[in-house]
């Protein structure tokens, strides 16, 4: 094995440095197998970023590192056990029915599958239930960035008239209420109060632990250089630079964790959404929404905000035609002319063939994982 590897990297450093021109280098499919499977994320050809993107921040796609916790709330056993049976628990919702989990089914990538999400009382979301797989190393939750981290999250749905719909003072009473949960508080937290902060700090602990193992992405550029077919080594390949999915799917964990406008906002329909507008009331963030992981994202459709894309390949093409439909001008001289969005620069045609849309649909299948059985917990009483 030693002698074979000795081998490819030789080969490797003849065919780099034999050709004058990098980038015909790199067109070789047997070079870029090497090249981006050899564990060293310095010999990868340089990625197709975009003018917008600052390069001094950009971190390229690469393994997952170790869960990221808070100074705040650290890991603890006992903590995140709390955490799951709070997750499954469906007493912390007004109808008694409604828990975390029935949007965020572990069966179904974490998510429910769903255009839209059901609520209270049958209820339908505005948007489609985000996965909470690799939740952990977002910088901020939902489609609009409403919350600042996934402890700020956990409140969210519980007092959301159209999710859980139960006022927060009366959640924690209920958990306050049934003994089982007191010895439960006392080894998470070092006593059996039970309060909206501990709830809180309970769910984001256990959802942290909702991490993916290693994809066959991850292999891959680990060493396993086999794991790849061509077409996924071309995918690979399409991905960080003719594609230009890095330009806002980067780091490993597959998101720049910013907000772009992708031409979604749906201005003037029954569908309409401005994203983080909603939040921050800025103009410049109308119709921005949070950039989504790739990661299990086979998993986790329909994809979007609004679940209005049934397949992976219609979100390729969407992007390859960059755009295909933007806001008539002719809206203008409406008393809402301020409120019309920009889609973002990074939106422009790919023209991507069938060939190389099919070889990005091939290696977006590599960062999905096999689904995970987990066991149900025991709700206390």
């Amino acid at each position: 094995m030693r002698i074979k590897h000795l081998i490819q990297i030789v080969t490797l450093i003849c065919l780099l440095s034999c050709k004058n021109d990098k980038q015909e280098a790199y067109s070789s499919i047997e070079v870029l197998r090497q090249v981006y499977s050899s564990s060293d994320l310095t010999t990868w050809p340089e990625p197709n970023l975009d003018s917008i993107i600052d390069k001094s921040t950009f971190e390229d796609i690469g393994v997952l590192p170790d869960m990221p916790y808070p100074a705040d709330n650290t890991y603890s056993k006992d903590k995140a056990k709390l955490g799951k049976i709070l997750f499954f628990d469906p007493r912390l919702s007004n109808s008694g029915q409604i828990a975390c989990a029935s949007c965020h089914n572990p069966e179904l990538g974490w998510t429910d599958n769903l255009t839209r999400s059901f609520g209270h009382n049958r209820q339908t979301g505005g948007r489609n239930s985000m996965t909470i797989l690799n939740s952990g190393y977002a910088h901020t939750l939902f489609w609009d960035g409403r919350a600042s981290s996934l402890e700020d999250q956990a409140q969210f749905p519980i007092g959301d008239p159209l999710e859980m719909n139960e006022p927060l003072n009366i959640a924690v009473a209920t958990i306050a209420g049934i003994k089982g949960y007191r010895p439960l508080f006392k080894k998470a937290f070092g006593n059996d109060s039970v309060s909206l902060k501990s709830i809180q700090y309970a769910i984001a602990t256990f959802e942290r632990t909702i991490k993916s193992p290693k994809s066959k992405f991850d292999q891959f550029v680990s060493g396993k250089s086999d794991k790849f077919s061509d077409q996924e080594v071309l995918g690979l390949h399409l991905f960080r630079t003719k594609a230009q999915c890095i330009n806002c799917h980067n780091t490993p964990y597959f998101s720049d964790n910013q907000f772009h406008n992708d031409g979604q906002t749906l201005f003037g329909t029954k569908n309409e959404d401005f994203g983080s507008y909603n939040v921050t009331k800025n103009r410049d963030d109308i119709g921005k929404f949070r950039t989504p992981t790739i990661r299990e994202v086979a998993r986790t459709g329909p994809w979007m905000h609004n679940g209005h894309f049934p397949s992976l390949l219609d979100v390729v093409e969407y992007y390859n035609l960059g755009n295909p439909a933007p806001i008539q001008k002719s809206l203008l001289g409406t008393p809402r002319d301020s409120l019309i969005p920009e889609p973002s620069p990074l939106s422009k045609k790919l023209h991507l063939n069938k060939p190389e849309v099919d070889a990005l649909l091939a290696f977006i299948a590599t960062l999905t994982t096999p689904t995970r059985r987990i066991l149900l917990p025991e709700l206390p009483i």
